[in-house]
């Protein structure tokens, strides 16, 4: 029978091999993994209930397919109460036995790629994995460690592109939620009455085009972590009903009557200096620091230059990988250029630099010409501001990028939204950047 089994299952290009002895089945699965066992139930020295014992011993996820009769059904149910997969009874149909197996090896290889993504997401958002060369950020990633030990709410605040997603991430992958999902929303992309179904979820014709109920993110992100990105921009209708969400542990969908318990993490995410906000009337101080029980602020890149070259290096890395290319390094110049540049978009101005210079690479070394297509070496970039021998290096990269956003808003003819396209930065940075270095 087991010969046949094998036969009929290397007929349907699946690899299968035949054991009628207890003891060459056990050495072979000790030398290496299988994706699926079949077994009898009733056997000669090791019966199927044993060889499922002690095949799960090696390895718990193995689905264990027991062949049965009828009068060993029971048996066949207990067996699987013990952890088998599934049953099937003598005599069966080929097409039955086939399309089990088949089903088993689905799971195995489901198991196997779950296994794999979450070890991948393990290293990607691994705290030893940031970059930390600075005493600033090593502070940072000391303080997302011992936050993410907690269940409290986590504020995280920093200029745009300074990977305050990445930091929620890494919260969420190193806290006890991690068997749980992570879910992100936008706030900014939703209108108030948008973003209240999206987060809250409705009911059936709660409001036109409501056809069906459908939970919120909230509900999906049970025994999970709900991150709330831009939460500065959402309306203080709907910075209430927040409120209400957090402090009660319940939600009530649109439409609905009926409350849900919740049992989620919030971490939230702004680049709006909060408290200035609240000072302005247009976000609630309660909803504040119901928020920022532990605040994380993120430093700008600017303020981390140890931490550029080496994130330089990591994305090159990255970039070669992702793109088939083996650029080596970096020139002396773009070394400097890299050092000395402001970074209005921090971490994925950087990021896009170095993979912009990789797609333009001409040799195996970044050439500023690659990295910074619209910049010059220094001695040729005649509409660089003069550097002054008295001021600080900070002071004069400031001119400097005040002196390039003017270039580029010139460049767009004003429009601010492709101003900020060629910056690599999006609109909300480039408003507060012309805040700050004054450009009208």
């Amino acid at each position: 029978m087991a010969e046949v089994v094998a036969m009929l299952l290397r007929r349907e290009d699946i690899d299968a091999r035949a054991y009628t002895d207890s003891t060459a089945l056990f050495a072979a699965l000790e030398r290496a993994p299988v994706d699926c066992l079949v077994t009898d139930l009733r056997m000669p020295g090791a019966d199927g209930l044993e060889v499922l014992r002690r095949a799960r011993a090696l390895d718990a996820e193995l689905p264990v397919i027991l062949m049965t009769a009828y009068a060993t059904v029971p048996t066949a149910l207990a067996a699987m109460r013990e952890g088998a997969f599934d049953y099937v009874q003598k005599p069966f149909e080929n097409d039955e036995l086939v399309a089990l197996v088949r089903r088993a090896l689905d799971v195995t290889r489901l198991a196997r790629e779950n296994r794999y993504l979450r070890a991948e997401l393990r290293q990607r958002f691994a705290l030893d994995s940031f970059v930390a060369e600075s005493a600033l950020m090593r502070g940072v990633l000391d303080l997302v460690r011992r936050a993410a030990r907690g269940r409290s709410t986590v504020l995280v605040t920093g200029e745009s592109g300074t990977g305050k997603e990445l930091v929620a991430r890494a919260l969420h992958y190193h806290s006890e939620r991690v068997a749980g999902p992570f879910v992100a929303a936008n706030c900014r992309a939703f209108a108030s009455g948008v973003l209240e179904s999206e987060l809250f979820g409705h009911e059936r014709g709660a409001f036109t085009g409501a056809e069906r109920a459908r939970p919120g993110l909230f509900e999906r992100a049970q025994g999970g972590t709900v991150f709330l990105d831009e939460i500065g921009d959402v309306s203080l209708d709907f910075q209430a009903k927040l409120l209400r969400v957090l402090q009660e542990r319940r939600v009530r969908r649109v439409g609905g009557d009926d409350e849900r318990e919740l049992d989620v993490r919030v971490v939230a995410a702004t680049n709006r200096d909060l408290r200035a906000e609240v000072a302005a009337g247009r976000f609630r101080e309660d909803l504040y620091f119901r928020l920022a029980v532990v605040p994380i602020e993120l430093p700008p890149l600017r303020e981390r230059r140890d931490d550029i070259l080496p994130l330089a290096r990591q994305f090159l890395a990255h970039a070669n990988a992702e793109l088939g290319r083996s650029v080596r390094g970096f020139g002396a110049e773009v070394e400097r250029w890299l050092s000395a540049h402001a970074w209005p978009g921090n971490v994925r101005e950087l990021e896009n630099a170095i993979e912009r210079g990789v797609v333009l690479a001409r040799g195996d070394l970044l050439e500023l010409g690659d990295v910074a297509l619209d910049s010059r070496a220094p001695s040729e970039n005649a509409g660089a501001p003069a550097a002054d021998a008295s001021g600080s290096l900070q002071a004069f990269l400031e001119r400097a990028a005040a002196e390039r956003i003017r270039g580029a808003l010139a460049e767009a003819g004003g429009v601010k939204a492709e101003a900020a396209r060629r910056l690599a930065i999006d609109r909300t940075t480039l408003y507060r950047l012309m805040r700050r270095y004054g450009v009208e």
